[in-house]
């Protein structure tokens, strides 16, 4: 009899953790998830891109399974490019909390992603895209960017540091949004509740797997609640120091296949 995998389920996040900094998959992570599918283990990447954005790293993976996108609000279909499951968040409420923060810290720089599997990034004036390589559309005034449903808001600050600037949003929004910090110059705002763990939880159920047979990986805030959800987290070495205080273990940084050497330690 074959022994059992160790887990069977590997959910990993894309910026920062699989992917290297050109957004690029190395040939030894590529091997690694390759031999994990060959034991018969699932590979969920678990995202704050949104679907769109998500779908042609997919392709490069050769993956026709599921994703979760936009920080837990979509759970997206690769094989039928479709999605299983999406929130969008409100547009009022979203107004209503950029007042709240700007009236804390002064003028911030907004943009959405819209919701669906064609949904566009749109920028307003003074946003910087902290990813050049995504596309994005630039709009003229803030009011062209509630102009369809939205899955999230993407703030930036042209001084407060990325950990000044959640932790404000925090303290105002209250349960107008979720706020995340999922990377450089990357502050969110997403519906109330969702998470990278309510995504996760429901693509695994989705799968018939649960977190005691989940290993995540991750290196940003915004995978703190999936690390609580799943039975192992592993943090790269270029995480945020919040991630590491609860990580299980710390691998190698993306840039050194941090991946690749924990799964061929789990899949000889």
């Amino acid at each position: 009899m074959a022994a059992p995998i160790a887990y069977s389920l590997i959910a990993t996040d894309l910026d920062g953790t699989l992917l290297r900094g050109d957004d690029t998959l190395s040939d030894r992570s590529f091997a690694a998830l390759t031999r994990v599918a060959a034991a018969g283990a699932r590979h969920l990447v678990v995202t704050g891109r949104p679907a769109p954005r998500v779908r042609p790293l997919l392709d490069d993976l050769g993956s026709t399974g599921l994703a979760v996108c936009g920080q837990g609000a979509q759970v997206y279909d690769a094989g039928t490019d479709r999605l299983l499951w999406s929130v969008i968040l409100d547009r009022e409420l979203a107004e209503t909390a950029l007042g709240k923060i700007e009236a804390e810290v002064g003028q911030v720089y907004a943009a959405v992603d819209q919701d669906g599997v064609d949904g566009l990034t749109l920028i307003e004036p003074g946003y910087l895209m902290p990813h050049p390589t995504l596309p994005a559309v630039r709009v003229g005034r803030r009011d062209e960017l509630w102009c369809e449903p939205i899955s999230k808001v993407l703030l930036r600050h042209p001084a407060l540091s990325d950990d000044e600037l959640a932790a404000t949003a925090r303290s105002v929004v209250g349960s107008l949004a979720t706020v995340t910090m999922s990377g450089p110059g990357t502050v969110e705002l997403q519906p109330c509740g969702i998470t990278k763990a309510t995504g996760l939880a429901l693509a695994a159920e989705h799968l018939g797997l649960g977190p005691h047979e989940t290993i995540a990986f991750g290196d940003m805030p915004n995978d703190i609640p999936m690390f609580d959800w799943a039975h192992h987290g592993v943090a790269m070495a270029n995480a945020h120091p919040e991630l590491k205080a609860v990580a299980d273990e710390i691998t190698l940084s993306n840039e050194d296949d941090g991946i690749a050497v924990v799964l061929d330690r789990l899949f000889p």
